[in-house]
């Protein structure tokens, strides 16, 4: 197929998305609009908005400040990562900050989030007796990330252990994901099968550690109270 032909395809899947999007949204079948369009809009409406944004002039900031955004992180991260990727290399390292990258935003945002959870009126309070800035992130901003971040544990777990299996699938000498890709490479079907028990097996025991880290640090979270039938 050729580039044209694939780019006119493309174009009349997305015609018709919105055609069937313009229809369900305004047309009710059977008495019922079957997409309403409180929650979904409608495709006039959207493109009105967007024609609004423009003749107003309020997109250009909004536009310019993402392309910042955008050029400042495209930079820093290529650097960044051609620098550390020539510096780690092939070895532990090297997989090491492929993880990194992928535990690190799970985290941070979840963390944030926690702080930015915390109740003003606790603040308020908290001020009112007298708490430092020292002591506000000791005994509320910290307890309130805390659990934010323990739940955002569980996932970048799984995700530092993909990071670490990918890194070692690619090029490594040892680890589960270069015996996987061993296994893989032979036509091995029961070592790769295997591979992934182990590795399951892995994730979930080092799940359970951090359940059980959770449930330590976090004995003055209340328990929910349990309903009686």
């Amino acid at each position: 197929m050729s580039r044209f032909k694939l780019l006119a395809l493309q174009l009349l899947v997305a015609l018709a998305v919105v055609l069937l999007w313009q229809l369900f949204t305004t047309v009710p079948i059977g008495g019922v609009k079957l997409l309403p369009p409180f929650f979904f809009s409608t495709p006039s409406d959207v493109a009105a908005r967007i024609v609004k944004w423009f003749v107003e002039g309020t997109i250009w900031k909004h536009l310019w400040i993402t392309l910042v955004e955008s050029v400042l992180a495209f930079v820093i991260g290529s650097v960044a990562g051609i620098l550390i990727g020539f510096w780690f290399g092939l070895g532990i390292w090297s997989k090491v900050a492929l993880g990194v990258t992928l535990v690190f935003f799970i985290v941070f945002f979840n963390v944030y989030q926690g702080v930015k959870e915390v109740s003003p009126t606790v603040l308020a309070n908290a001020r009112m007796l007298g708490m430092s800035e020292r002591a506000l992130m000791r005994h509320v901003y910290w307890p309130s990330a805390l659990s934010w971040m323990f739940s955002s544990l569980h996932t970048s777990v799984g995700f530092a252990v993909v990071g670490a299996v990918v890194g070692e699938y690619l090029g490594s000498a040892a680890g589960l994901g270069y015996l996987i890709q061993q296994a893989e490479g032979v036509f091995d079907v029961a070592g790769v099968f295997a591979g992934m028990l182990v590795l399951a097996a892995f994730v979930i025991g080092i799940d359970f550690l951090v359940t059980l880290a959770e449930r330590r640090l976090l004995v003055w979270r209340p328990v929910a109270a349990e309903t009686r039938t």
